[in-house]
C-alpha cells in the first residue's frame, strides 16, 4: 500500500511545482513526468518501511495522514535532488520527517495504525540454585 500518490504530491505542493521537477524532456516544462514522482514515491516508502518495520508489521492495513505526509516531503527531498539545499525548506522538511520516523522505529512516536509487532518474548526461567556457598572459610583457608 503507498503511502501517498500523485494527488498528494498536487495537493501539497502544487502542480507548477511537480511540472518543472519532473518533465525532463520539454522546454519549456509543460507536464508532469509521472514515471519520475512514482520513483521518488517508492524510494520514499522504501525509506519509511525501513524505520516503520521496526515497530509495525508490514503492510500496514491503512496508511495515517502522519505518514502521508511524511512521505510526500521525503519523496519532494528525492525530487529535487541535489538542489535542495541545506537551509532550503525541502531539506528541513525532509530533515524533521527522517527525525520523525527515528522516534517511530525507537517507539517514542506511536502511529495509528493496526499490526504493531508483538512484544519479543522475554528470556528464560531465572533458577537458583541454594546448594552450599562456593567460598567458605574451610577452602579458603590454604590461601
Amino acid at each position: 500500500m503507498a503511502y501517498a500518490t500523485l494527488q498528494d504530491l498536487i495537493d501539497r505542493f502544487g502542480r507548477t511545482e511537480l511540472v518543472q521537477l519532473t518533465d525532463r524532456t520539454n522546454k519549456p516544462a509543460s507536464t508532469i513526468d509521472e514515471s519520475v514522482v512514482a520513483r521518488a514515491l517508492t524510494d520514499a516508502e522504501a525509506t519509511i518501511n525501513g524505520y516503520v518495520a521496526r515497530r509495525y508489521q508490514l503492510p500496514l492495513t491503512s496508511v495515517p495522514e502522519a505518514l502521508t505526509k511524511k512521505a510526500c516531503d521525503i519523496a519532494r527531498y528525492y525530487l529535487h535532488g541535489k538542489a535542495a539545499d541545506k537551509d532550503s525548506p525541502v531539506y528541513l522538511a525532509h530533515k524533521e520527517a527522517t527525525t520523525w520516523l527515528q522516534d517511530v522505529a525507537k517507539g517514542l512516536v506511536v502511529i495509528e495504525a493496526e499490526g504493531i509487532a508483538p512484544a519479543a518474548a522475554g528470556g528464560g526461567v531465572i533458577r537458583a540454585n541454594p546448594s552450599g556457598r562456593v567460598f567458605t572459610r574451610q577452602s579458603l583457608r590454604d590461601m
